[in-house]
């Protein structure tokens, strides 16, 4: 049982870790054209890393999701993997990956005990998929994603943000690539970080639109199915995917939030749509090895996790951080 309560009566149970604020993508939604990004001093270090998720599954999280930027451009992550894969308590140790690595990285971040994997994919259209991730190759994803599959994963689900006049026209293709590999997927509303300007609000493309897109063909069956995120999951006809959608702006879900983020500079963010925090990272190298300290920080902080997320989408309220500097 989970000792980190908030005021809410909500326990946290799964850790969102981000190991690296850099990517090899520039995605339209998650980072600028042209970021800037940590030095490595102000990052947290591999044992740091390790140290901050073992205090938390010592105070009973279960679940532990690695995110970036990107974590496979960051070259130790292996090494990551392994410790944290050995803490008392962790039952699921996963990663949300941009996927263009894992035909180098799959079979070894298997091997080292990574258990799910997440993996991005808006696009099928490869100059599509090079608009929206400024230089990325769909190829490359697609054989990564055949990877991880050759690999052994067995937990594998695409998520796509869909957005709409670019491609949401894309929705059932996804779907079919999805059914042929029998892989889940999510569809993500489109997060409302950074700077918002007109074109990212005529972008927004809700939940429910995908769904009556998706039920065009096929119709969509409520799954009692859950995974420890804020994903509603459906059956279609057919196959044994599950289809999900994460829906911030039209479903807001933050009465049963279960999670919190640790950015790669060490902050604790206790709210994705909210910018308290506390920084983590003064604390591990204040006290270094002292982990009851570290442990008693987490809980006081986890007293200031608001109730609910104010995104609006067409509203003035930004939140001026990144995807990338946030953690996936």
């Amino acid at each position: 049982m989970s000792l980190i309560v908030d005021n809410f009566g909500r326990t946290v149970e799964y850790l969102r870790l981000s190991v690296t604020d850099r990517c090899d993508f520039r995605c339209v939604y998650c980072m600028s054209e042209d970021p800037q990004f940590l030095s490595k001093e102000h990052v947290l270090s591999l044992e740091e890393l390790a140290w901050v998720g073992q205090a938390f599954t010592e105070l009973g999280v279960k679940k532990i999701r690695l995110t970036g930027g990107e974590p496979l451009v960051r070259t130790d992550c292996d090494q990551l993997v392994k410790l944290l894969g050995k803490l008392p308590g962790l039952e699921e140790l996963s990663m949300t990956t941009n996927g263009s690595r894992l035909t180098r990285f799959a079979q070894e971040m298997h091997d080292s005990g990574l258990h799910r994997l997440n993996i991005s994919l808006d696009t099928l259209k490869p100059s599509l998929f090079t608009s929206l991730t400024r230089n990325g190759k769909v190829e490359r994803v697609i054989a990564g994603i055949d990877a991880a599959r050759a690999a052994g994963f067995k937990k594998i689900k695409i998520n796509a943000v869909i957005l709409r006049g670019q491609n949401d026209d894309e929705v059932l293709d996804l779907i079919e690539f999805c059914r042929h590999r029998q892989l889940d997927i999510t569809f993500i509303e489109e997060m409302p970080l950074g700077v918002i300007d007109e074109r990212k609000r005529s972008r927004h493309c809700s939940g429910d639109e995908v769904k009556a897109i998706i039920s065009e063909r096929y119709p969509l069956t409520l799954s009692d199915r859950r995974t420890g995120g804020p994903a509603r999951y459906y059956t279609i006809p057919g196959s044994d995917i599950h289809v999900g959608f994460i829906s911030p702006h039209s479903h807001n879900f933050c009465h049963e939030c279960n999670r919190v983020r640790v950015t790669v500079e060490g902050r604790l963010l206790l709210c994705l749509g909210n910018e308290n925090s506390v920084d983590l990272k003064a604390i591990v190298r204040q006290f270094p090895g002292d982990i009851d300290t570290l442990k008693t920080a987490i809980l006081e902080a986890i007293t200031r996790k608001p109730k609910e997320h104010q995104f609006d989408p067409n509203g003035e309220a930004q939140i001026l951080r990144f995807m990338n500097a946030t953690g996936g």
